[in-house]
């Protein structure tokens, strides 16, 4: 690769600048970093300059940004990856930052799926549910799997709810002794503890 040229800078809020290159790649960078790097209309970049202003400054700022975006809200990945390609960030350094938020599992579409379908699995159906899923860019069999284990877990609690309810067992009044004795019960039929225990104490 050539020497990269600065082609244009343009002002943004806040104290940025737009750079346009000659390679076709856009830059934002704030002004006191234009002076550090010495870059104006014209500035020549060597390739080692260039590398270390795009990896040090812009990629490193692309995984800030990323780690923030998700600290305000959970979002999946192809939220993410328009949020920052929004922010003009090069599309390498994009997928750079996605993979670093990855290694961390900050980013997570089946854990994002799985508590929006919990969140909102009583109130909408599962077509519904399932549209949502794709717009919002969790891929389609992912979706159809979380969906399919909430039905089941779902289908599960009944049952679990059906059998408390024929055996008379009343969570308000229940005794210690009551709730183990229960508890050893559902467990032995293959119940999850986890769903077990939520409605032995349910209120």
């Amino acid at each position: 690769m050539n020497d990269v040229t600065v082609v244009s800078i343009g002002q943004l809020s806040g104290g940025k600048r737009r750079l346009q290159l000659d390679n076709g790649e856009i830059w934002v960078l704030y002004r006191g970093e234009l002076r550090e790097c010495a870059l104006s209309e014209g500035t020549r970049l060597s390739l080692a300059q260039y590398e270390q202003i795009r990896h040090e400054i812009i990629g490193k700022r692309a995984k800030k940004r990323a780690m923030h975006l998700l600290e305000k809200m959970d979002r999946t990945e192809q939220a993410l990856r328009k949020k920052l390609l929004e922010g003009e960030y090069p599309e390498d350094l994009v997928e750079e930052a996605i993979a670093y938020v990855k290694s961390f599992h900050y980013l997570d579409d089946e854990r994002y799926a799985d508590c929006y379908v919990r969140l909102h699995g009583e109130s909408k159906s599962r077509g519904k549910l399932l549209m949502e899923l794709q717009q919002k860019g969790v891929d389609r069999e992912l979706a159809d799997r979380v969906l399919e284990q909430y039905e089941e877990a779902r289908d599960e609690t009944q049952m679990i709810r059906l059998l408390l309810q024929k055996r008379h067992y009343d969570p308000k009044t229940a005794t210690v002794q009551e709730q183990r004795r229960m508890y050893g019960y559902l467990v032995r039929r293959g119940f999850q503890s986890t769903d077990i225990c939520r409605l032995l104490f349910e209120s």
